[in-house]
């Protein structure tokens, strides 16, 4: 069972679809002991972080999503990766969740490139288990984002793309996973991510 966490940041239905198609069983919820008995858990988002740290707040979620982060085969996804570390520029003196280290940038506008990033960018795998197993290197992933990450500790990054500035777009130390990019938009090679994600805890 895979549970969507639902804290009003969106996203939910486009994650939700693929894993339908993918024929897994999954729930969107905000319901404590839903998201804590279930075998996988996605934290997804879109929007601004200092307003989904407070949508969190309010309900009460945010001790959830740490021990989920903590227990569960867990996934992030665009916000959903961002909120996993202690802050981010784009909403200062507010305390991410603080489990992973590494800051949350601005994507620089004065490289001549559109922001936000909205697009395809090829990754540059480091790690080649887990979420990206049987992917081949340099895959094409979806991003729509104007902020980034940069400075995790080297260990957990596990992919990077470019645009104007180095972009650590993935993460994933054992069985907590996080990208930038929206898998569930990525067609094929999206599907096969989150088939890996599905799979995981099955070794």
């Amino acid at each position: 069972m895979v549970a969507i966490i639902d804290y009003g940041a969106g996203n939910l239905s486009s994650v939700k679809k693929a894993l339908d198609y993918l024929g897994a069983e999954s729930e969107i919820t905000q319901d404590k002991e839903k998201i804590l008995s279930a075998s996988h858990v996605i934290l997804p988002g879109v929007g601004s972080f200092g307003d989904a740290m407070e949508s969190m707040r309010e309900r009460g979620l945010v001790d959830t999503v740490k021990q989920a982060a903590r227990e569960k085969i867990f996934l992030g996804i665009c916000l959903g990766l961002q909120l996993l570390f202690e802050s981010s520029e784009e909403s200062p003196g507010v305390e991410g969740l603080g489990i992973l280290n590494g800051k949350i940038k601005t994507i620089p506008k004065d490289r001549g490139l559109k922001v936000p990033h909205i697009g395809w960018n090829s990754v540059s795998l480091k790690q080649r288990d887990g979420i990206f197993k049987n992917i081949e290197d340099e895959s094409y992933f979806y991003f729509v984002h104007s902020f980034y990450l940069d400075g995790a500790d080297g260990d957990v990054v596990a992919g990077v793309t470019q645009y104007g500035v180095p972009i650590e777009c993935a993460v994933q130390k054992g069985r907590l996973c996080a990208v930038q990019f929206h898998p569930e938009k990525s067609s094929k090679v999206g599907l096969a991510l989150l088939k890996n994600f599905l799979e995981m805890g099955d070794e």
